[in-house]
């Protein structure tokens, strides 16, 4: 769908351009933003690997073994129905460190981990109790929801992008940034809180 979004608007943007004698303009534009693309590309390569190569100096020296302990009252709390010390966990943990820090990049894999055993999960109790196939658990769409929203306190990915298009303070959006993800988070996690409770005691 997304796909017939884009070519949707490339086409418009073309024949628009064709209508009002424009074409050339749109050509050296489509150039030009090739070019800044790949520019951009290479800014965010080495903003994502030194983050990453960070997380991953956080992994070997066990400060995200610790920080995943010490999160454990945060996963019981979102998560309630989650067996203790289940392989979801960890995972779990990774993601929501990884995205309060604005690595984005380095949560995916731990988010699809997470995905995975969540679903693990799901087939056994669909197995005993008879849910039906494909139906995501209260679980899984807390984790979506709480991905989605993710209070972070430093947005990398931003002040990347404001320092690449000539921004005089890249790092100004950090307050701002803060205040909106925390209230998004908020949100969302007293939906899922309230959905799983209506579900459980509905009226």
């Amino acid at each position: 769908m997304l796909n017939y979004l884009w070519a949707g608007m490339i086409a418009v943007g073309i024949l628009w351009g064709a209508f009002h004698g424009n074409l050339a303009a749109v050509t050296n534009g489509a150039l030009e933003a090739a070019k800044e693309a790949v520019t951009l590309c290479l800014t965010m390569l080495g903003i994502m690997s030194f983050w990453c190569g960070i997380l991953k100096i956080g992994e070997k020296s066990g400060l995200i073994s610790v920080l995943t302990e010490k999160m454990k009252p945060v996963i019981r709390f979102l998560f309630p129905n989650l067996p203790e010390d289940h392989p979801a966990a960890s995972f779990l943990s990774t993601n929501m460190i990884a995205n309060v820090l604005g690595l984005g990049w380095a949560a995916t894999p731990a988010g699809l981990k997470a995905m995975e055993e969540l679903e693990k999960l799901e087939e056994q109790r669909r197995k005993s109790v008879g849910i039906p196939k494909g139906t995501a658990n209260d679980e899984m769409c807390t984790f979506l929801i709480v991905n989605i929203s993710s209070l972070q306190l430093i947005p990398i990915n931003m002040i990347a992008y404001r320092s690449q298009y000539g921004s005089t303070a890249p790092a100004a959006i950090v307050g701002p940034a803060l205040a909106a993800t925390a209230v998004s988070t908020l949100a969302g996690i007293l939906f899922c809180k309230i959905m799983t409770r209506q579900r459980k005691f509905p009226k």
